[in-house]
C-alpha cells in the first residue's frame, strides 16, 4: 500500500524536508521517511501540501498535461470589479505567459480561519476581499502575479484543495496519513 499525507503547511515553512535560509522544512513537522511533496507552495503561502511515496500518483498530481484542479483562497487588496474577475477567468498575461482560464468566485472570509503569524498588515483605508480561485496549472507565483496584473495584489494565499483532497479538519502544522490501495503493476491486467 502506498502512503499519502495531507499537510497544512504553515506560513514560512518550506516545501522541502531540509530547512534553509532561516525557514523550517517539512522534517520539522512530518516524521515520516520516504515520502515526497507532489508539488510545492512558496514559503509565504499556506495550506494543503500533498506528500506521497507513490511515484505514479505524484506524477499524476504534478504533470501539467493532466490539469488537476487546485483551489486557493486568496485575500486581495481592494474590491475587484467584475471586469477584473472576468480577466482572471479568461486568463491574463503574467510576463511572457498567458494563464489558462480559471474558475474565480468572490467568497466570504473563510469561517474559522486561523490567524496568520505574522499577521497581514491592516490598513483601514484599503478594503480587502476574498476570492476562491481554481487553476489547472501551476506556474511560479502564478496567483500572486495574476491578481497583481488586474490591480489587486495578493495579501494572503491558502491552498484549500488539490484534486479531491482538501484541508478540512487540519490546523496549520497538522497532517493526516492516508493509505492508498494497491495498484496493479504496469502491464498487469488487474
Amino acid at each position: 500500500m502506498g502512503r499519502l499525507i495531507l499537510f497544512n503547511k504553515p506560513y514560512g515553512v518550506l516545501s522541502q524536508f531540509t530547512p534553509a535560509d532561516g525557514h523550517p522544512g517539512l522534517a520539522d513537522y512530518i516524521p515520516v521517511r520516504g515520502v515526497y511533496a507532489a508539488g510545492r507552495l512558496d514559503h509565504d503561502s499556506e495550506g494543503l501540501l500533498i506528500l506521497t511515496d507513490d511515484g505514479r500518483l505524484q506524477h499524476r498530481l504534478t504533470d501539467p498535461r493532466r490539469r488537476k484542479p487546485k483551489t486557493y483562497w486568496v485575500q486581495v487588496e481592494g474590491e475587484p470589479s467584475e471586469a477584473a474577475l472576468e480577466a482572471l477567468r479568461q486568463g491574463v498575461d503574467i510576463g511572457g505567459y498567458r494563464t489558462r482560464p480559471a474558475r474565480v468566485e468572490r467568497m466570504s472570509p473563510p469561517a474559522n480561519l486561523w490567524p496568520r503569524d505574522p499577521p497581514i498588515r491592516y490598513r483601514r483605508a484599503i478594503p480587502v476581499s476574498w476570492l476562491a480561485i481554481t487553476l489547472t496549472e501551476g506556474r511560479n507565483r502564478q496567483i500572486r502575479r495574476m491578481t497583481a496584473r488586474v490591480g489587486h495584489p495578493t495579501l494572503r494565499l491558502i491552498r484549500w484543495a488539490v484534486d479531491r483532497w482538501t484541508l478540512a479538519g487540519l490546523a496549520p502544522g497538522e497532517w493526516r496519513l492516508l493509505m492508498l490501495p494497491d495498484r496493479p503493476a504496469a502491464g498487469d491486467s488487474g
